[in-house]
């Protein structure tokens, strides 16, 4: 006897406004719940100090994760002076302490350095695997080991505001795999003082921002309303969200049919679109596949079903 599914087939994306206080995993828990969906991931850990944009994808919509996990990512994140700590920000034990407070001139003249290709090397209290264990647990059990600098970009990174001589307010747009902590970190070594994160809000994950985000005491009011699901539904963001920065291309229902098969097709005829690369295609309005188009042919990659 074919086992029961658990969950609802349900698709797509919540832009979860993500309290600080609560972990990643948490949430998309949490998330996953309400909806009662059979399916469910997120897009990028935020830490349980952070808040802030955490894009959970339910159903079909794990498929696209990699594309926003690859997306540019905003955050809004407030520097101690003075200080520096196990996990590079509020939450962690103080390790050292100055009493040296850069000037707003100071910091502004070493900015250029923290922009553009960097290299930075990861907080020890972060995901990265070393020897295949996790750096946290590592640190947390008082093992020995080094992290390796790598290359992360950060495209913009400005000051906002100055509230008084301790903190300083920041602004950053960052690609994949930039750690906003080191950024604390080496802030106030390069500024011969040292530093942490006080504060860290997210602001953007690709094509996600915070404009767009639903808290989680929102999502529980709804799932406890009259609405129930269908109200809960309604706040979902479609599973081609996530391809924003991709072309889309509509195919046929006979083409549909054999992409959903995992079968190439041809673009052919005076109105087939010259195109070549990632794409995905459309059917009627309703997502069908993600390929890459070569040489006139597109082949699938991922296929969707949205309705099964």
């Amino acid at each position: 006897m074919a086992r029961r599914r658990k969950g609802r087939l349900v698709h797509g994306w919540v832009v979860l406004d993500k309290p600080s206080g609560v972990t990643s995993t948490d949430a998309v828990t949490r998330v996953k719940r309400m909806f009662d969906a059979s399916k469910a991931g997120h897009s990028g850990t935020l830490d349980p100090l952070a808040n802030g944009v955490l894009p959970i994808a339910l159903g079909e919509a794990t498929k696209t994760v990699p594309f926003v996990v690859d997306g540019l990512k905003s955050y809004r994140f407030a520097v101690q002076w003075g200080a520096d700590t196990e996990t590079d920000d509020a939450e962690g034990k103080v390790l050292g302490t100055s009493d040296v407070r850069p000037t707003l001139e100071e910091i502004e003249l070493v900015l250029p350095e923290f922009i553009g290709e960097i290299e930075q090397v990861p907080p020890r209290y972060s995901a990265i695997k070393v020897d295949g264990a996790r750096a946290y647990d590592l640190a947390r059990d008082g093992d020995t080991f080094e992290l390796s600098a790598r290359k992360v970009q950060v495209n913009r990174l400005e000051v906002v505001e100055v509230p008084d001589r301790d903190h300083c307010i920041f602004e950053a747009d960052c690609g994949k795999g930039t750690y906003v902590r080191s950024l604390a970190r080496d802030f106030g070594r390069r500024l011969g003082t040292l530093g942490h994160i006080r504060e860290l809000r997210r602001t953007r994950v690709g094509p996600f921002h915070s404009k767009s985000t639903i808290s989680l005491d929102k999502l529980e009011e709804l799932s406890h309303s009259a609405a129930g699901q269908e109200g809960l539904d309604a706040v979902l963001h479609p599973v081609e969200t996530a391809l924003d920065d991709i072309p889309a291309l509509a195919v046929s229902g006979d083409d549909a049919a054999k992409l959903a098969r995992g079968q190439a097709v041809l673009l052919r005829g005076r109105d087939a679109p010259i195109i070549s690369g990632p794409v995905y295609a459309t059917s009627r309005g309703h997502l069908v596949a993600l390929g890459e188009v070569k040489r006139g042919e597109l082949r699938p990659k991922r296929v969707f079903n949205l309705h099964g």
